[in-house]
Order: C-alpha cells, then sequence, then structure tokens
C-alpha cells in the first residue's frame, strides 16, 4: 500500500464522512497531487473495499471501512498476540502469588 493510500486511511479514522475536498487537503499537506490523482487513489481504496461511500446531497462522503482490516488482524495478528498475554498473565499471577 502506498504512503498516499495509508494517509487518506489515516485521515478517515481521525473524522469518517469526508468529501473529496477534504481528503484533497490532507493529502497536499504531505504529497503534490491533482485532484484526479486523490480520485484514483480513493476509487482503488474503494475496490479494495477499504473506503465506502454515501452520496449525501450533492457531497459524496467517504467512511473507513473496518471490517477487511479487523479480518486480517484476526486472522493473523491475534494468534501473535494471544501467547504474549497469556505470558503476562502467567508473570502477573507468579508476582502476586509470591513464586518464582
Amino acid at each position: 500500500m502506498t504512503p498516499v493510500r495509508r494517509g487518506l486511511l489515516d485521515a478517515l479514522h481521525e473524522q469518517d464522512g469526508r468529501t473529496q475536498s477534504e481528503l484533497e487537503e490532507v493529502v497536499r499537506e504531505h504529497w503534490e497531487m491533482t485532484r484526479f490523482g486523490v480520485a484514483k487513489h480513493l476509487r482503488l481504496l474503494e475496490e479494495a473495499d477499504l473506503v465506502v461511500t454515501r452520496k449525501q446531497g450533492r457531497s459524496k462522503l467517504h467512511f473507513l471501512n473496518a471490517v477487511p482490516t479487523r479480518a486480517i488482524h484476526d486472522r493473523w495478528i491475534d494468534k501473535y498476540t494471544a501467547a504474549r498475554a497469556s505470558a503476562l498473565l502467567d508473570l502477573k499471577r507468579a508476582l502476586e502469588e509470591g513464586t518464582p
């Protein structure tokens, strides 16, 4: 994933329901990019189902779709954190009981 797309996802994480114009401002703070460039990145994020849109009047609002990200977390990351959490609980229990 490109830094621009990560930046767009981060911007939507901070504040959901932004218009393309609002997201263009965020992108232009870090990268030089045209309106069409931002639209292309947003379209790719929509196709990847990471961003969903909704029309509100004349505006098209963009929202972060956290479901695919959570699915990745549950499938790949969660199994590594479970062992660490279990080890921390064992350590806590041992310290509270005063056993090494």
